[in-house]
């Protein structure tokens, strides 16, 4: 009896927490409930937020001009190692916690600012490449027959270049610089979208609640917008967190090359790919721009997969 009452205080639980009596609960209010309560959410929301916060404050945490030369200003070298008098730096050096460029730079402002950059690149191309996937894809997987397949034939092409390759021959063909390197991102992206969006439509659009849109006359246009495109979102949410991860990891890739943003912008790619020849002899030069983009990566990573976990209704039932 003990154990019968105490299941049925706990079923009463769920329901008031997940809003069945009174008041409704927002869904974005429970998928964030959710999300905290991951160890992959929390972390990777510790991570973005540390990321988003260093990016406002850039002026305010970064000690030098991002493109400012300090020979002749400080007694420093070219790509002098990193000086913290807290752990036994000469006090009479100045103090350049991350060290000296090949351009007699600070590299600790560089990659601060740099961070602007990164989520700005992220950000940009996940929502050019998501508006457009999803328009894409919504209208093959809603409308079917030959808009079905002149749309997605035009993805699986593609598709058929591996992503960075393509991204490489589209920015040589519009030339270098980080706006040409925004579009060639969002090209290469948008059939991944495209996918998920028209498989997730498929699925909705065979519900009642569909169908009861239509019997009561409501047009194709205005169910899909309105009934269907909202049903399907929750996959892509998921893609969109991780596509910003890739969009990073894809523009420093391209501005490794020289093919991104272009010097002295203080992007981390750029920073890699500027001293990627002084790893033995400098490795702060590329250890510290690596590490900023691997933590921005492993961020947005671990965030898609909390999401992920949050949205299933078979992992919160």
């Amino acid at each position: 009896m003990t154990s019968l009452k105490t299941a049925s205080a706990n079923a009463a639980a769920i329901v008031i927490e997940d809003g069945l009596l009174g008041d409704p609960v927002p869904l974005w209010k429970q998928t964030f409930k959710r999300l905290t309560r991951k160890r992959s959410g929390q972390v990777g929301l510790f991570l973005i937020g540390f990321m988003v916060l260093v990016a406002i404050f850039a002026p305010v945490i970064a000690p030098y001009d991002p493109n400012q030369v300090l020979i002749g200003i400080e007694q420093v070298k070219r790509r002098d190692p990193p000086c913290v008098h807290m752990f036994g730096c000469d006090v009479a050096k100045p103090q350049h916690i991350m060290g000296i460029d090949g351009n007699s730079r600070d590299v600790f402002s560089r990659l601060v600012y740099g961070s602007r950059i990164s989520l700005m690149i992220g950000v940009v191309t996940v929502s050019v490449a998501l508006i457009t996937g999803v328009l894409l894809g919504s209208i093959a997987g809603y409308f079917g027959g030959w808009t079905d397949n002149v749309i997605m034939r035009c993805m699986d092409v593609i598709l058929g270049f591996p992503s960075l390759l393509l991204a490489i021959a589209i920015v040589a063909v519009l030339g270098p610089g980080i706006v040409n390197a925004l579009l060639a991102i969002s090209v290469v992206s948008v059939p991944g979208y495209a996918r998920v969006t028209r498989a997730s439509v498929l699925s909705v659009k065979s519900q009642d609640f569909v169908a009861a849109s239509r019997v009561l006359g409501g047009s194709k246009w205005r169910i899909l917008f309105t009934r269907v495109l909202p049903n399907a979102l929750t996959p892509i949410v998921v893609l969109a967190t991780m596509g910003v991860a890739s969009g990073i990891l894809e523009a420093a890739g391209l501005s490794f090359l020289g093919l991104g943003a272009q010097p002295p912008t203080p992007e981390w790619g750029t920073m890699l790919g500027t001293e990627k020849d002084q790893m033995f002899s400098s490795p702060h030069l590329v250890f510290f721009p690596g590490i900023a983009i691997v933590i921005s990566v492993l961020g947005f990573n671990l965030l898609g997969d909390g999401l992920r976990d949050a949205l299933d209704p078979r992992l919160n039932s």
